[in-house]
Parts: structure tokens; C-alpha cells; sequence
């Protein structure tokens, strides 16, 4: 599944022991190979940064980590996750020898997926897309409808109302259209 990023996310694999990271990874992993079939992006740097996008949660306790995203959050909590995540990236990357350049915007990636509410680049705009793909899907719902004790007839009308503000490419947009009419 990962082919030549296996590395990457074999080294990964221990700070993704929190909040389903590891399948959130997987899933996210497959919506930005998709994504990069239609979007202009670099998989060099996209598909490391969405391996390692999350990393920083493991350093949140779990007791605050539900504070730190979903419909009522805190902002403060949330950006720890990022600030941490930028870290243990550049460590995975560098031990696997990874482009020094490439962890640079990589970095610049993770720093912000979740707080900025604007694209930076091409792969910017992939990363975040793939991310929020998640939560369209069948696994993504059932996890995040149990976390916050939501039910399926406010939450499915709710993240679809969401797909134009939330996604920044057309594939995305469409991909998310696509989970949701699977879930009907």
C-alpha cells in the first residue's frame, strides 16, 4: 500500500497509537493517491506529509484530545497537535534520509493543516482534502458520530453542507459527494 513511503510510514507507525490515527492515515493515504491522479501535486512531498500530518496528537494526552478538534473545539489544543507534528515528521524523515528541501515543505505542510483555513500550494491544497476525505467515509462517520454522541440525521446534513467550504479542489468536492451518496 505504501510502496516506496513504506519506510516513512513504518517509522510513523508508533505515534499513530492514538485517536485511530493509524486507520485515518490509511484512509487519507488513498484519497491523496486519488487526488494526485487529477490535481496537479507532487507525491514526493503529498503522500509523506499525509503519512506524517497527525503524528503530533501522540503528545496531547488523550484526556484533552477530544478538546482539540470536532464541532466545538479548542483552537490552542488543536495547534499543539500541528506544532508537535512538525517535529516528529522532520525526525521520521530525516531517519529515513528523506530530501532535506522536501522535509522543509512537508514541514510547512503539517504546520497548519488543520488551523489554516487557506492553501498554501498545489500539495497544500491535497493534504488538506485527503484530511477532511476522512470524514465522508464509512469508518470516518461511525468514529467521529461516537465520539461526539452525534446521530446520523444531524451529522450527514451537517459535513455535506460543509463540502464547498471545506475542500479546495474539484476532486475533492466530488470525491466527498461520492462517500456521502454511498452512505444514503
Amino acid at each position: 500500500m505504501y510502496d516506496s513511503y513504506q519506510g516513512i510510514y513504518e517509522l510513523a507507525k508508533p505515534y499513530l497509537q492514538t485517536r485511530y490515527n493509524d486507520l485515518h492515515t490509511e484512509i487519507c493515504y488513498s484519497f491523496a493517491c486519488r487526488l494526485l491522479e487529477n490535481e496537479p501535486g507532487d507525491q514526493e512531498i503529498v503522500l509523506p506529509a499525509v503519512i506524517c500530518h497527525d503524528l503530533g496528537w501522540i503528545k496531547l494526552p488523550e484526556d484533552l484530545q477530544k478538546k482539540a478538534f470536532g464541532p466545538k473545539f479548542d483552537p490552542d489544543l488543536r495547534r499543539i497537535h500541528e506544532v508537535e507534528g512538525v517535529k516528529l515528521a522532520r525526525l521520521v524523515l530525516e531517519q529515513v534520509g528523506y530530501d532535506p528541501n522536501k522535509i522543509k515543505e512537508i514541514a510547512v505542510i503539517i504546520d497548519g493543516h488543520d488551523s489554516r483555513t487557506f492553501a498554501l500550494s498545489d500539495n497544500d491544497r491535497i493534504v488538506k482534502d485527503a484530511d477532511k476525505l476522512w470524514r465522508f467515509t464509512a469508518t470516518g462517520i461511525a468514529i467521529d458520530m461516537e465520539r461526539f454522541g452525534l446521530e446520523p440525521s444531524n451529522y450527514i446534513p451537517w459535513i455535506k453542507e460543509q463540502i464547498d467550504s471545506w475542500f479546495f479542489t474539484q476532486t475533492g468536492k466530488q470525491l466527498a459527494r461520492n462517500e456521502l451518496a454511498e452512505r444514503a
